[in-house]
């Protein structure tokens, strides 16, 4: 989405909120007015938030900056607004899933496969999962990885993973929507949260050679 303003100066100014909440059913091209200038909003309804600005201090006006710049007082200068489509995975939440929903494809999970680290497609008779290993200095930073999972993802994700913890010193964890039988994209948003977990301190410490 983008707005367009016929402003005379390209200074960004730090503003407030004006609470231009979309409704569910918005117009695609509405307008608001203020201290005569009009802002447009182009695009669709898949915002993240509100929009606004804030007028100029005495001191700005007084300076008369709108005059003192290059370029056509008529230009129109476009603030793009990010959308949920913009934000990482890591940043999106589970949502509930119908039993009747189809599972990913081959090719869907390829592409989704490029946005978190450390995981790989496996292609059982079961459907498609998503499957990373952890080689951690020792047994206990297996368990304490797997305690981190559970309490910084998981639980508050309400989507849990396969974890194995296995001799001597490797964590697996396995992701998929047993629901649908096989991927959806929940299994992919807990994985980029998963990778976001701090494990420098768990894995095996490298050596500095002189």
């Amino acid at each position: 989405m983008a707005l367009t303003a016929p402003f005379s100066s390209p200074l960004l100014l730090p503003y407030h909120r004006h609470h231009a909440h979309l409704n569910p059913n918005p117009n695609p091209n509405p307008t608001l007015s203020f201290r005569g200038s009009r802002i447009r909003a182009v695009g669709n309804s898949d915002l993240l938030g509100d929009f606004g600005a804030r007028d100029p201090f005495p001191a700005e006006v007084e300076s008369r900056f709108g005059e003192k710049v290059l370029g056509n007082a008529g230009t129109d200068h476009k603030i793009l607004i990010p959308n949920l489509s913009a934000l990482s995975l890591s940043q999106q939440q589970c949502a509930p899933l119908s039993p009747f929903q189809v599972p990913m494809t081959a090719d869907e999970a390829q592409k989704l496969l490029k946005k978190v680290v450390g995981w790989r497609l496996l292609d059982e008779e079961g459907g498609l999962k998503l499957q990373c290993l952890w080689k951690l200095r020792d047994f206990k930073c297996g368990v304490e990885l797997i305690n981190r999972i559970y309490d910084q993802v998981a639980e508050a994700a309400g989507h849990y993973p396969n974890i194995h913890l296995e001799q001597p010193n490797q964590v697996r964890a396995e992701l998929w929507t047993a629901s649908i039988g096989g991927l959806s994209m929940n299994d992919f948003i807990v994985a980029a949260k998963i990778d976001a977990i701090k494990t420098s301190d768990l894995v095996p410490k490298k050596r500095i050679w002189a």
